[in-house]
């Protein structure tokens, strides 16, 4: 197995999803209201400047530091994002969906505001809440656990497939979040405190970089937005 060079983690930029929650939630209403399934569900024209921002961030770095693999979710606002991205970078690799780096399935709660939730599911809240949300598993939905068990398959992959490699992994908030606890052997106390220090923005970046010294990746650049 050979760790990659570079790999950065990044967010889509927003989704009209994101736009949909905020306006939602800001209203007090209990469901969010927008005409797509979860995976078809487009960027906002933010998100397509977020994507565009990320893209020309990475057409000013050195040639050498440029990713040469990509990899989305299967989920349309990752891939847009990757579309816009690789344009505005000036790339011409070619971008790899896989479905084991798609969102956190909410199973019930799906399209709920928080008090949606409350209202409509106020037993499986308390049960949540009881558990905590990295082992709690909705009816129908994934908890943290599932999605690491996803993210460590495909991340055993890329150690045996791409070495030395410059990678982008472009996908959602909580993958982001997975990732770390696989790569840097994060317990459930470390990574909910870093959740709930802020959130992972949509179109921001984790890099990590090659400690060769240690045989390590270690992070250099966290929540990362480039200027739009």
């Amino acid at each position: 197995m050979s760790l990659p060079k570079v790999l950065w983690l990044a967010r889509h930029g927003e989704s009209v999803a994101n736009v949909a929650r905020h306006k939602a939630e800001a209203e007090g209403l209990l469901m969010m209201e927008y005409p797509y399934r979860e995976p078809d569900v487009p960027l906002s024209e933010l998100g397509k400047l977020q994507s565009a921002a990320m893209g020309k961030w990475f057409a000013a770095l050195p040639e050498e530091d440029k990713p040469n693999l990509i990899y989305t979710s299967t989920f349309v606002r990752t891939t847009e994002s990757a579309d816009i991205l690789v344009k505005n970078a000036g790339l011409d690799i070619e971008i790899i969906s896989d479905e084991r780096l798609r969102e956190r399935e909410l199973g019930i709660f799906d399209r709920m505001t928080k008090l949606g939730a409350t209202e409509k599911h106020p037993d499986e809240c308390a049960r949540r809440e009881h558990l905590g949300k990295y082992y709690y598993r909705a009816p129908g939905g994934e908890n943290w656990c599932d999605v690491i068990l996803r993210v460590r398959s495909f991340w055993d992959e890329i150690l045996e497939e791409s070495a030395a490699a410059n990678i982008l992994i472009l996908t959602h908030e909580v993958v982001v979040r997975c990732f770390r606890c696989v790569i840097e052997s994060l317990t459930e106390t470390e990574i909910m405190q870093i959740d709930r220090e802020s959130d992972f923005h949509n179109g921001a970046l984790l890099e990590y970089r090659l400690d060769e010294t240690a045989s390590k990746l270690k992070p250099v650049r966290d929540n990362f937005l480039p200027e739009m």
